[in-house]
């Protein structure tokens, strides 16, 4: 017998056929004598209808307390939902809202972090063959208000009450069959990996793949809760997420991630001068715009810098506008936004023990006449920012290179 959380999001509950489909596959595995929880998202496009309908009633406003109770209100729905439908079927359950459990977090209203989760209430269920439905994305602040996570929010509930629960495994059912070596919309040849590592899923996930949140893999890394993702609709194997083991580091790439989500900023002529960086990127800091690839030119007198780093598409305009307010202290001549920009990234724990994986992407782009504009490594990843009407040429490109084409 296993203890496992199953986690649905949207699409995988979007209306009463698919909840049907998800009580299913949870039967299947109380009927295989495994003690279960569960952790659901909202139906389908329902959250983004009450973010439109919370903003239409105060534009801009997230941090008032009652947007979270408008926005919490759709994974509640499913939540009884799915209990309603799994008792339909001839399995106990019952759901447990987050002030129920309780859920306790910390932090911003919209932006909370889980602290807690007291789990007796659904252990105690698991003694009567009970199946719990929790509502994911939501938890219980110390002033007694109900607070939300952030967008994707329930993949961290899921694995945060897998640790509390001390789960054998956490699944999260999606409408993908799990983590591919790219998406496979833009690379026909793109190929279902069968495992990847805590860390090489963390790269993809920061680096633009979208099966599953980065909190939630940072979370089930430390953890160390191993993670399923699978389809809902298909019931075939997925990919299974967990620690590294011998013979992971033969491959030496497992995947290429790409994000079109980025703008390019560049101060031009920028006075070479300590204290430069700290003066631009301190005012961004506070506007909580979150800067990723940075890169900077020195002119050959040294007197004068380019400075060049990339911030979130949708955060362009502000930071603009923040280093432009910088003008008094940071004296630069013009400063340039490019968001017309794609982020690449080449990903494996096998750069750790291979030299050359970074010659073999700059050449093979080099090669397609794909210019580079800035360039940012780690351990296990290098990634490069190109114009991104390249986009799925650099894709098609560096998973050829790789040998990652599904053959």
């Amino acid at each position: 017998m296993s203890r496992l959380v199953l986690k649905f999001g949207g699409t995988s509950v979007a209306d009463a056929e698919r909840i049907e489909r998800a009580a299913a596959t949870i039967k299947s595995e109380v009927d295989a004598g495994n003690e279960v929880a569960v952790v659901v998202s909202a139906m389908g496009s329902t959250t983004d209808e009450l973010v439109d309908l919370a903003d239409a009633l105060l534009p801009g406003q997230i941090d008032d307390g009652e947007y979270d109770i408008v926005v919490a209100a759709g994974e509640q729905i499913s939540a009884g939902l799915v209990a309603r439908a799994l008792k339909n079927i001839g399995i106990p359950a019952r759901s447990w809202l987050s002030w129920q459990l309780p859920i306790k977090g910390v932090g911003t209203p919209a932006r909370a972090r889980i602290e807690s989760i007291e789990t007796d209430g659904i252990t105690q269920g698991f003694e009567r063959g009970e199946v719990a439905v929790v509502p994911g994305y939501q938890v219980l602040l110390d002033d007694g208000r109900l607070s939300t996570m952030g967008r994707g929010g329930s993949d961290t509930s899921a694995v945060a009450l897998a640790g509390a629960l001390n789960a054998d495994r956490c699944d999260i059912y999606t409408d993908v069959e799990g983590v591919f070596t790219t998406d496979p919309r833009l690379v026909a040849k793109a190929r279902k990996l069968d495992r990847i590592t805590y860390e090489e899923m963390l790269e993809m996930a920061s680096q633009g793949a979208k099966v599953l949140q980065t909190r939630s893999v940072a979370l089930a890394m430390k953890l160390g809760v191993p993670l399923h993702v699978r389809s809902s609709f298909t019931g075939a194997q997925g990919t299974l997420v967990s620690d590294e083991e011998n013979g992971l580091e033969d491959e030496l790439v497992s995947g290429i991630a790409y994000s079109r989500d980025e703008a390019k900023i560049t101060l031009v002529q920028v006075a070479d001068r300590p204290g430069v960086a700290a003066g631009i990127f301190g005012p961004l800091a506070d506007a909580d715009v979150n800067v990723d690839m940075i890169v900077q030119n020195v002119s050959e007198d040294g007197k004068f810098t380019d400075l060049t780093f990339t911030v979130g598409r949708d955060d362009a305009d502000r930071a603009v506008k923040v280093v432009e307010t910088a003008l008094n202290d940071v004296k630069y001549d013009r400063v340039e936004a490019d968001p017309k920009v794609a982020k690449i990234s080449v990903i494996g724990v096998g750069m750790r023990s291979h030299a050359g994986v970074a010659h073999r992407m700059f050449q093979a782009l080099a090669d397609k006449a794909i210019n580079i504009q800035i360039i940012s490594t780690s351990e296990i990843k290098v990634s490069v920012l190109i114009a991104e009407e390249y986009t799925e040429l650099a894709l098609r490109t560096l998973h050829t290179t790789y040998g990652l084409d599904d053959v």
